[in-house]
């Protein structure tokens, strides 16, 4: 017997009858010889790890554009802030953290640059609209590995896809991602909001704040414990009435005071211009797109409407900015 083997066995005999075993996996797209030491929800996850998606969420934005300072989150540390939420709840649960691990570090792989303001400006260009968590998908399926994709398990693939409010994952470990995602952001972005002075703690609805906990770490802990005591032994992921309305009244409030019209999205309308533009530049001429997919498109079809929109959902805030510079910018020259 192998290290994996001994791993899947040891899940059998320790995980709750409610967890997704790694032996059990509805399996890949592509089948492919199984590794010696690592259980298929392991591999999955290194794979996530070593693309090239996971490492450009280090340069997007997660919900300030641009800010000057070094503790202000970007989109891969929300990712690694998911990931730890949702693996508390799970090894609490007996259920796989493996699993739980990879579709939170996946989940986010599409997200554009600039955050949610990139997405909303794809969704309005492309007929076909754009979900980050749709394209996520067509990262790990398509885009990466030249145009192989990371050939993740079904299961992954599904927390990935399903992480938003109105999915459905099919297994327990994505509903907890799914949950996870927004007892981060809820929290995470609160304590930028006041690190940025956009919010005080005195402004935060103190109804509900009297229940989760008076700082960040208390109302984590205050939504995780209530969800694995309401869920223990149990083939569902439950949150109690009380604080899943406090978690919605608190996101309501970042909505109202922080995500719209707040001095964080002063630069909003700079973004929005700068996506149009690059979308309609390259629609015009894919020449570049082209050159950057051409390994990729000797293996799928793409429309050039779809071709556009993958190039661009791939650029860092930083590189899309570059190509705005170089593009619609005049630029210093040489006269000799």
């Amino acid at each position: 017997m192998n290290i994996r083997e001994m791993q899947e066995q040891n899940e059998l005999k320790t995980l709750s009858e409610y967890a997704t075993h790694s032996v059990k996996s509805k399996g890949r797209k592509r089948e492919v010889e199984k590794c010696t030491m690592r259980t298929e929800f392991q591999r999955d996850r290194d794979r996530i790890i070593h693309s090239k998606a996971f490492r450009r969420l280090m340069h997007k934005t997660q919900v300030f554009i641009m800010p000057e300072g070094d503790h202000y989150r970007n989109r891969l540390i929300h990712t690694m802030e998911v990931k730890q939420i949702a693996c508390s709840i799970a090894n609490a649960l007996r259920l796989n953290v493996d699993l739980t691990e990879a579709i939170a570090l996946g989940h986010d792989l599409g997200h554009t640059p600039f955050g949610h303001s990139g997405e909303h400006v794809l969704n309005e260009h492309c007929t076909f609209g754009f979900e980050h968590n749709e394209q996520s998908v067509r990262v790990v399926d398509i885009l990466e590995n030249d145009g192989y994709g990371l050939n993740l398990t079904y299961e992954v693939i599904d927390g990935i896809l399903n992480h938003q409010t109105d999915g459905n994952p099919a297994t327990l470990e994505g509903k907890i991602v799914q949950i996870s995602d927004k007892i981060a952001y809820v929290n995470h972005d609160i304590e930028d909001a006041i690190r940025a002075g956009i919010i005080k703690e005195e402004n935060l609805p103190q109804k509900h704040i009297m229940l989760l906990g008076k700082n960040k770490s208390e109302r984590i802990h205050t939504m995780i414990m209530d969800i694995v005591y309401n869920s223990q032994d149990k083939p569902d992921i439950i949150i109690s009435d009380e604080i899943r309305t406090s978690i919605y009244e608190l996101r309501r409030f970042l909505f109202e005071n922080v995500y719209i019209d707040s001095r964080s999205k002063t630069e909003e309308k700079k973004v929005q211009n700068l996506i149009s533009n690059l979308f309609e530049f390259y629609i015009k001429d894919t020449t570049e797109v082209e050159e950057h997919l051409k390994r990729i498109l000797e293996k799928h079809e793409m429309t050039k409407e779809r071709m556009v929109c993958d190039y661009i959902a791939g650029m860092t805030d930083r590189y899309a900015i570059k190509k705005f510079k170089q593009y619609f910018l005049p630029m210093p020259w040489e006269v000799y």
